[in-house]
This record gives structure tokens, sequence and C-alpha cells, in this order.
């Protein structure tokens, strides 16, 4: 009766079923390696989970991604760094920035920016 696409298109079916314990194992992965490079595929691997699966269920469970998860787990210690870096031992924010997995210092002072409200060398500084 009423035009559709029902019967024309594919069915593509979701991940199934993510078990908490899974994410939980990815987030117990981005956790201990934060500062190292780590990829999606790597931290999927680790879970037990597809790539497509792992993103499934970071959004269910987190309500973000994996690479989010991994972003904001560096921000936070970054930004930690910079509230206790001691003035005497010269820290620089690049130097906390590439400490922390963040290579390049353009991309973590905006997302340090967007997260923070400010630059992180004004953290630093006070």
């Amino acid at each position: 009766m009423f035009p559709n696409t029902t019967m024309t298109l594919g069915y593509t079916a979701g991940p199934g079923r993510i078990v908490p314990a899974a994410i939980r194992r990815a987030v117990a992965f981005i956790d201990a390696h934060a500062a190292e490079t780590i990829t999606v595929d790597e931290i999927a691997a680790v879970a037990g989970l597809s790539a497509r699966a792992q993103q499934a269920g970071f959004r269910r469970h987190l309500d973000t991604t994996p690479t989010g998860s991994l972003l904001k787990v560096r921000l936070e210690r970054a930004h930690r760094d910079l509230q206790t870096a001691d003035p005497a031992t010269a820290a620089t924010v690049a130097g906390i920035a590439r400490r922390r997995g963040f290579p390049d210092h353009s991309r973590f002072t905006a997302a340090y920016r967007t997260a923070y409200g400010r630059l992180p060398r004004h953290t630093l500084r006070h």
C-alpha cells in the first residue's frame, strides 16, 4: 500500500549483546596504556570484541567512544600534571603533553582548551 524500503534494502545486524565486563577490560587497558600509542583495534582485541562491537559498547555503557575515553584519560592526567607541576623543575606544557600521550602540541592545546576552558600554559602558571 505505502511505498517503503523494507523489502528492498538488505538487513544489517547490529553487534549483538556487549557485556559490561568487556568494556571494563577495554577501559582498564586504556587506563594502563594511555600515554602510549594505542589503536582502537588493540583496545578491542584486549576486550575480546570487534572494533564495531567495541564502539557500540562504549556508546551504550559509557556514552562515548574508545578514542573519546582515551582522550579524556590523557587530558585528565595532563591537567593534574599541569596543576601540580613544581616551577623549580622547569616543567613545560609540551613536555607534559608528550609524557601524557600527545605528540602534537597544538592538538593538545586545542583539546585542553575545549575541555577546561583555558590554555594549558595558564594552568601551569597557577
